[in-house]
């Protein structure tokens, strides 16, 4: 017989051997994050334009990135706090409900060539916006660790920036914020004040006019003053024509190419939420207030990407990981049905991904990712695009 401080011994051995055989196992088990591309990759699939570069890793949604007037190439989005410690143990939370990974941070980087990016840290928080002045009992009330910044965007409007934004908590509400200057950073002013009310994914577009209009949900717009203080007329809808009436349910934005006004929308490509795949559409008018052309097909897993041209002008569109399991392998994936759930093959982190633009010869602009994986809709599409 075993003695008893032998046996409690021998018991709290075969504990600590079950705990690190299960941290072991939950090592294994955590579910492999890719690295970014290498520098040469990088570099090639820039010069030809042609592929998706996966450029920068990191827990990020929505990224946006804009060529600023000082050479620099800017990017921010949906981020967690740069110390957050889930980014190593739930890498591919996928942002949403009470185990969001998402912070009340806008982080930056910025980079010279799309390759080498250098943190510029957190110029803005829901601090710098209008709500925390507006409701400082609902900050109080919420824990900081429930308050998330959602989608934010960058505009150079000439002398200064402009950053727009979203925000589901502790208010739901959006934020439109100028910087002092050219430096992208506080401190901010809120010239809307509480007017900008709650804006699902608010974006930026200047007319050739001078005018800036503010274009959100799926879809609304209304020119701003030149102030930014208030809208100077009354939003109004705007949309595809056709069967299909919606853009899609956010990340709406707006582009002026070739003389036409070109409206960008993000859906699941079932039509279902969190069905399918996340993708990129288009639909095109000759005046900012419509009528719209039918809604037309960007490329898959692009939803909620921006489009950006680099220093040549050539046209490409961020992208960024939305699934409810980790990535899937691209090979076989224009046949391949992703209806079942929630689905992408683009890794966690910022992904950029080439699109052929041009004016076809019967007056139509025709927009696609160049990358095959992107560039068809899949078998779980729900709406039938004709073949150009």
């Amino acid at each position: 017989m075993i003695p008893r401080k032998e046996a409690i011994m021998l018991r709290a051995v075969a504990l600590i051997a079950c705990s690190v055989a299960r941290a072991q196992t939950a090592r294994q088990e955590l579910p492999a994050v890719m690295p970014a591309m290498d520098r040469a990759t990088i570099a090639a699939g820039l010069k030809s334009h042609d592929r998706a570069l996966y450029v920068r890793p990191g827990w990020i949604r929505d990224p946006y990135i804009i060529l600023g007037p000082d050479g620099w190439f800017y990017l921010t989005g949906t981020t967690p706090d740069p110390n957050e410690p889930r980014q190593k143990t739930d890498p591919y939370n996928t942002g949403l409900g009470g185990k969001s990974i998402v912070s009340w941070k806008a982080q930056l980087w910025r980079s010279r060539d799309l390759i080498d990016w250098e943190a510029l840290g957190t110029p803005f928080t829901l601090k710098d916006g209008i709500w925390f002045q507006e409701h400082p009992e609902e900050f109080k009330r919420v824990a900081e660790q429930e308050w998330r910044l959602w989608a934010p965007e960058l505009h150079w409007l000439g002398d200064r920036w402009a950053l727009v934004h979203t925000s589901p908590s502790p208010v739901n509400g959006a934020n439109l914020s100028l910087s002092a200057g050219a430096q992208i950073g506080g401190p901010w002013k809120n010239p809307m004040g509480a007017q900008i009310q709650r804006r699902h994914d608010p974006s930026l577009f200047k007319d050739d006019d001078g005018t800036w209009w503010l274009i959100w949900g799926a879809t609304e717009i209304a020119p701003l003053k030149p102030d930014f203080s208030a809208f100077a007329a009354e939003p109004r809808p705007i949309g595809p024509s056709g069967a299909m009436t919606r853009m899609g349910h956010e990340g709406c934005l707006m582009r002026k190419i070739h003389g036409k006004y070109v409206l960008f929308g993000t859906g699941w490509s079932t039509g279902k939420m969190r069905k399918g795949s996340y993708n990129l559409y288009y639909a095109t008018a000759d005046k900012i207030s419509g009528p719209y052309s039918e809604r037309k097909f960007v490329g898959r897993f692009l939803g909620h990407g921006t489009l950006f041209q680099d220093k040549q002008g050539r046209w490409w569109c961020t992208a960024f990981f939305n699934a409810n399991v980790p990535p899937i392998s691209r090979e076989g994936i224009e046949t391949r049905d992703l209806s079942e759930n929630a689905q992408t093959i683009n890794q966690r982190g910022t992904t950029i991904v080439p699109l052929e633009v041009k004016l076809l010869e019967n007056g139509e602009l025709y927009i696609r990712a160049q990358d095959p994986a992107y560039a068809a809709p899949g078998p779980d599409e729900a709406q039938r695009f004709p073949v150009l």
